[in-house]
């Protein structure tokens, strides 16, 4: 067997497949889309409901939650370090903990507490983004639609739940789609923050395959958590299109 082939051939995908710390970096990457569903995107919603009305000082707020997603992933990631010191006189979350009396947290050395730290600082950096996207959309409804039902006695609560939101899911769609792809290709910040550790605890796929491609030099094992990597995007997006198709032919 040639170079050529060796670098190409099965051996490399079955040996990803039978190695622990791959499967745990795919488990990582998928808690990270999980989060950002659950938690990162709504939370979006809501400050977009907030800010994209007239309110006072709304382009103060939208100027304030956009920031983040200005700074590169690389100050990000420096940023947060400093923030996340171990030590109550060095970092300023463990300050603020030890400033209201609870005890301090090694939050990039604890394996339980290190890929939420990480997503808390995706969250930060990116929900400005989903935030825009939102009030794009809402700002696409027409009034007349909410005006006429505040006058037919529709409540905030259920202009937000059978109005408001029916008429953004397209907006929304877009949202999930950039997100969970977005989610799956995150390197920077993880790395350089963690580069993986404590243990693999924030390996995900975008570090590992940089681990075996240029740390390592094994490009053909690297090359294969790519191409796995692109599989399991491409399969989403397969899978996200045709739902998102039967889901609009439906409506």
């Amino acid at each position: 067997m040639g170079p050529a082939e060796d670098f190409i051939g099965m051996g490399n995908f079955l040996k990803i497949f039978a190695d622990k710390v791959f499967l745990k970096a795919v488990g990582n990457s998928f808690i990270i889309v999980a989060l950002s569903l659950a938690i990162q995107l709504p939370l979006a919603m809501v400050l977009a409901l907030m800010v994209g009305r007239k309110i006072r000082g709304r382009g103060f707020y939208r100027t304030v939650f956009f920031m983040p997603y200005v700074l590169s992933e690389a100050i990000t990631a420096v940023m947060f370090r400093i923030l996340y010191n171990p030590e109550a006189s060095r970092g300023f979350i463990n300050a603020v903990f030890q400033a209201l009396g609870l005890e301090t947290q090694a939050w990039l050395g604890n394996t339980k507490l290190v890929l939420f730290s990480i997503f808390m600082v995706l969250t930060w950096k990116y929900i400005g983004f989903h935030m825009l996207l939102y009030i794009t959309g809402l700002q696409n409804i027409p009034r007349d639609i909410e005006e006429a039902a505040l006058i037919d006695g529709v409540t905030k609560r259920q202009m937000i739940t059978h109005i408001t939101l029916p008429l953004v899911m397209g907006t929304v769609r877009t949202s999930v789609y950039l997100s969970v792809l977005g989610s799956l290709q995150v390197f920077a910040i993880v790395w350089i923050m963690t580069k993986g550790g404590p243990v693999n605890a924030s390996e995900i796929l975008s570090t590992y395959m940089y681990r075996f491609s240029f740390v390592r030099f094994q490009l053909g094992y690297g090359a294969a958590i790519a191409i796995m990597m692109l599989i399991i995007a491409l399969i989403f997006s397969i899978i996200y299109r045709g739902f998102m198709r039967r889901t609009e032919y439906i409506a």
